[in-house]
């Protein structure tokens, strides 16, 4: 029944599915459980960010868990791959909502995808917490359903606008992808250029999950840029670094937004990744002082093979952040009481880095930083 039911039309499914919930229950919460949801890339070019932001807050969920969770429900994240593609990810929300009834919505990763997810989210009435974007139409508008654990483009470009100033760089070009989401990153880029009375010197865009960057390397090499911002996740940014190199007499700074994948990009580029520059959104996950880092590191290190990444503690943050809500929300816990709790976090410390949230302030933090890749691929702040 349930592979037919899946075809049924969208109003009959919403139907069936409040039929599945008694009377006044929240949709996602059981005496004994939490449901929340997420859409992200965990296979395709993009998976690193993905399942680096899944692991990370899995880290922190499972923890929780093994205390007997809040309010002695465990929290289950079902976790659906979109594969950084906007279509997957309204598939994706529309199964997580409709059918699987989660009780919110957490950590997408790509603005594409979590702008994708809008309709949703309003027309449910869903928590949105911690999407891995940071673009306008998540950060530029107040939405009573999302709440954002990182700052927005916009606060980054500032700042890499501000250090290229200082370098006295002003021929300053720019690659995005070639979407709508892309677009729109793009455009605050160019308002913000603006405020400081430059102008984007030229600009070229790259397909979304394509590393063709042939086309943008002809348009821009020939205008000698100081520097090119690029508004791309790690495989795109990489391919293009690379190409603009190759046989290049004069080299522009390269500047990548924090949504690129910073582990993804110094891995793909290897010895060439020297001297690419990152904004950050997150603390260093190498800072050993932080009590918030101890805990990362305790927790999500613990399996083999990992290694310290902005992406996983951005997951862990997002997570404690999460998780402090519910606590606060208390046992007789709806999406209402969820979303004032959150709202209540202002100064409320995850360990180091603290929440700014208030009922007319959804983003938690505006903290920015600018990093170096070094030769050995690990990161100078």
């Amino acid at each position: 029944m349930l592979k037919h039911a899946l075809h049924w039309p969208a109003a009959l499914l919403l139907t069936l599915a409040a039929a599945a919930l008694p009377a006044g229950a929240t949709p996602g919460v059981t005496a004994t459980a939490i449901v929340v949801g997420q859409s992200a890339a965990l296979t395709g070019p993009s998976a690193q960010l993905g399942t680096e932001m899944r692991e990370g807050a899995l880290a922190w969920f499972d923890h929780i868990n093994s205390k007997g969770g809040v309010a002695g429900r465990k929290i289950v994240l079902t976790t659906l791959d979109d594969g950084y593609d906007a279509a997957r990810a309204v598939k994706n929300t529309r199964q997580l909502v409709q059918h699987d009834n989660v009780f919110a919505l957490f950590g997408y990763v790509g603005q594409a995808t979590s702008t994708a997810a809008m309709r949703s989210v309003e027309n449910e009435d869903v928590p949105f917490f911690a999407p891995l974007a940071g673009g306008e139409s998540l950060h530029g508008q107040f939405r009573p359903n999302v709440f954002n654990i990182r700052a927005g483009n916009v606060l980054e470009m500032e700042k890499i606008i501000q250090n290229l100033e200082g370098m006295g760089a002003k021929k300053i070009a720019a690659v995005y992808y070639n979407d709508a989401a892309g677009k729109a990153i793009f455009d605050a880029f160019e308002r913000t250029l603006k405020k400081h009375k430059l102008a984007v010197l030229g600009s070229a865009t790259v397909e979304r999950n394509s590393t063709e960057v042939g086309a943008a390397v002809l348009k821009l090499r020939p205008l000698q840029a100081t520097a090119v911002v690029i508004i791309t996740a790690y495989p795109a940014s990489a391919a293009f670094i690379r190409a603009m190199r190759k046989g290049a007499t004069a080299v522009p700074y390269f500047w990548n937004l924090s949504f690129t994948g910073s582990q993804g990009l110094a891995t793909a580029l290897g010895s060439e990744a020297a001297g690419v520059m990152i904004s950050q959104v997150m603390p260093s996950p190498w800072n050993k002082k932080m009590t918030l880092n101890k805990e990362y590191t305790q927790l999500y290190l613990s399996k083999p093979g990992r290694q310290p990444g902005f992406s996983s503690l951005e997951g862990f943050i997002a997570a404690k952040a999460f998780v402090k809500g519910l606590e606060r929300a208390g046992n007789h816990l709806t999406r209402a009481s969820f979303r004032e709790a959150v709202e209540s976090l202002n100064g409320a410390d995850l360990g180091g880095f603290a929440l700014k949230f208030s009922p007319t302030n959804h983003e938690a933090s505006d903290y920015v930083e600018l990093t170096v890749i070094r030769q050995d691929g690990t990161f100078l702040y």
